[in-house]
């Protein structure tokens, strides 16, 4: 049995594997520790197999890490409960969800920090009610009112990390077509706008412009999410979204590489506060 979405899985093999090597031991030596077979934690290592939370504590334990904040981010992402001792909330919805979204949603309740350039819509996080139903219902069309609703549901759920503690850090740089493009009609636009002017005055909210004026960018052959994580910089993950899937890039050239793009972006677009005012301009504010 599996106990995890892919990425998780893989980002958890991964830090177990650079943690036990750092402890001086082996596999199979590791394995004799907790009493397993060799080929169980070899498996757990590449994530071709998922890790119980009570297992990866007695790896950690193996390996001898205390560091509060590193064992709490791998219980988490061996599927353990959240700090309050709730299941993570998208369980609930998990019949309608693709694993692909599990993924994005795990990740993102569990970063520290997110960067985002967004070139046709405003991010998840930052979307109304109404704006992230006009955007969902344009993208599944063919859904059910009922079902319609979960997926809004889960959208507007996912904004709590903005009001967690400590928040997520959220920095984005949006694409001028985000602002103009007309989502639901225009008392929609205008709220969506308002609430973007909100989201931005918040201190752990930098949102930048990327005006047409700045022409032809690195961004422009896409949207992309950067996720960054506490305590292990390697943990971090690019995310690529297609129309029937995304792409996680989990090498260190991948990650380098976005990230340098993602500088780059911000160095041609306007500040946060000119960013502000040429928002505020286009909801009525000026």
């Amino acid at each position: 049995m599996q106990y995890g979405p892919a990425v998780r899985r893989r980002k958890l093999g991964a830090e177990l594997r650079e943690l036990r090597a750092r402890a001086g031991l082996t596999s199979g030596q590791a394995a004799a520790c907790v009493g397993w077979h060799q080929s169980k934690v070899s498996r757990i290592e590449t994530g071709s197999s998922g890790v119980k939370p009570r297992d990866v504590g007695l790896l950690l334990d193996a390996y001898g890490v205390e560091d509060p904040e590193l064992r709490e981010l791998l219980l988490v992402l061996a599927g353990s409960e959240d700090g309050d001792g709730r299941q993570n909330w998208w369980h609930a919805y998990r019949g309608m969800l693709p694993p692909a979204y599990r993924d994005f949603i795990s990740l993102e309740s569990q970063a520290s920090g997110m960067r985002t350039l967004e070139t046709s819509v405003v991010p998840g996080l930052l979307q109304t009610p109404d704006y992230a139903r006009a955007v969902t219902r344009a993208a599944v069309g063919t859904l059910e009112d009922t079902q319609l609703d979960a997926l809004v549901e889960v959208r507007l759920a996912r904004q709590e990390v903005l009001r967690a503690d400590p928040p997520l850090r959220l920095n984005a740089v949006l694409d001028e077509a985000v602002l103009r493009r007309e989502v639901g009609g225009p008392r929609t636009m205008t709220r969506q706008l308002k609430r973007l002017l909100d989201a931005a005055r918040l201190p752990h909210v930098r949102l930048q412009v990327l005006p047409f004026a700045a022409g032809a960018h690195i961004g422009i052959t896409g949207p992309f999410v950067i996720f960054s994580f506490p305590s292990r910089s390697d943990l971090d993950v690019v995310v690529l979204d297609h129309l029937t899937s995304s792409l996680y890039l989990e090498r260190k050239e991948d990650l380098q590489a976005y990230c340098e793009a993602f500088d780059t972006l911000r160095i041609h677009a306007l500040s946060p506060e000119d960013s502000l005012d040429y928002i505020a301009a286009l909801a009525g504010d000026a």
